[in-house]
Parts: structure tokens; sequence; C-alpha cells
């Protein structure tokens, strides 16, 4: 097939994995320390981590483009840093994936941290074990099936990814233009056979991925 049809299949994957381990890492940290916790704030803030699972997108890529534009601290820090503003590059349909696919990956991490048996970590804890060696070798080890199930639904979440990407990343062909806004660009444009190669291509991974998650559960 040609160029045109492999670069959107391949930008969006390699945007799912960088997302998809910014995602992991934050989500296990998060869910962590969140997870048997209890302080005063805590129901605010992790409404506030859980957010993006139900705005709707178009929301999550004006708030991105409020904290990340040109008119904010943030954005002009990242245009002196890096002398360029990080609107309309790979790396905005980067954060745009993170930031709607991190409250899955958290919800299923702090589950299977809470599910972890405490007695077990505090015996490690007797036979001398530091904090980072019970994290490492204990709680995230009993907690993996749910740390594994979440980047797998992260990624798909990510690969997946259309509103926010549009708004704060834009339809840049060979840049920032994934397969859900190519399959978009297609039904606009009437190329019905186009749309429909990646649509099938987008429900294999997709069917793939959860069917994984599945057979991790069973």
């Amino acid at each position: 097939m040609s160029t045109d049809f492999w670069s959107p299949l391949k930008l969006s994957i390699e945007i799912a994995l960088v997302s998809g381990i910014i995602v992991i890492v934050a989500g296990i940290l998060f869910g962590r320390w969140m997870a048997n916790r209890n302080f005063k704030g805590k129901l605010f803030l992790e409404t506030v981590l859980l957010l993006p699972l139900v705005l709707p997108p178009t929301v999550v890529g004006f708030l991105l483009i409020i904290i990340f534009g040109k008119n904010s601290v943030l954005g002009n820090l990242i245009t002196w840093l890096f002398n360029q503003p990080v609107m309309f590059t790979w790396w905005a349909a980067v954060i745009a994936s993170t930031v709607v696919a991190f409250p899955l990956m958290y919800q299923s991490t702090k589950t299977g941290f809470e599910s972890v048996d405490v007695d077990i970590e505090n015996a490690a804890r007797v036979d001398g074990a530091n904090k980072w060696q019970v994290f490492f070798f204990i709680s995230i080890p009993l907690a993996l099936k749910s740390i594994v199930s979440g980047g797998i639904l992260s990624f798909t979440r990510a690969l997946g990814e259309f509103g926010a990407t549009l708004m704060f990343a834009g339809n840049l062909p060979g840049k920032t233009q994934t397969t859900p806004l190519a399959i978009y660009m297609a039904i606009g444009s009437g190329n019905m056979s186009l749309a429909w190669s990646w649509v099938i291509c987008m429900i294999g991974i997709s069917f793939l991925m959860l069917l994984s998650v599945h057979l991790l559960k069973a």
C-alpha cells in the first residue's frame, strides 16, 4: 500500500506508545500513592484525575490550548526552552493522548494496589525491605495484572484519540494526522475505500488489545 496509507497508522502507534509509557509510569505512581490512603481533599483530587474520562474531547482540547497556548506561562516557557511552541506538533498529540488515556491507567492501578494484601507488604518490611524494595518486588508483582490491563486499555484509548488531538495538535499530514483524523478526512473527501481500510485496521488492533485484556483476567 502507499505511504499515505501507512503514515497515519505509524504515527498513531508511535504516539500511543509514547503516551502509553508516560501514562503507565504516572498511573503506577499516582495509583500506588492514592491506594489505601485517606487525606483531606482526596475525593477532590481523584475527581480531577478522572475528569478527562467523562469530559467531551473538545473541552479537553480547549483546556490544553489554555494551559499550553502562547498566552500561558507554561506555553511561553516551552517556547523559550525549545524555541518553538508545543501546539500543532507531534508532542502536542502525545500530550492530548496522555491526558485522555491517564484515567484508565490510574483507575486500574489503584484498584490493583488496593487489592494487595497489606500483611504481605508489612511482612517484607519486618524482614528488612525498604519502601522501594517493597514497592518494586512486592506491590507491583501482586498488582501486575491490573497494571498490564490498564496499560493495554490506555494504549488503545490513546490510539483512538480524536477530538483533543484535532484541537490541540491539528491535522497535519505526516506530522499530527493520526488514523482517526485521517479517517475523518477520507470520509469528508468521499474516499470511502481508504476510510474503510483504516477503519478495519483500527477495529483489528482494538479487538486484539481488548481480547488480550480479557485473556489476562481469565
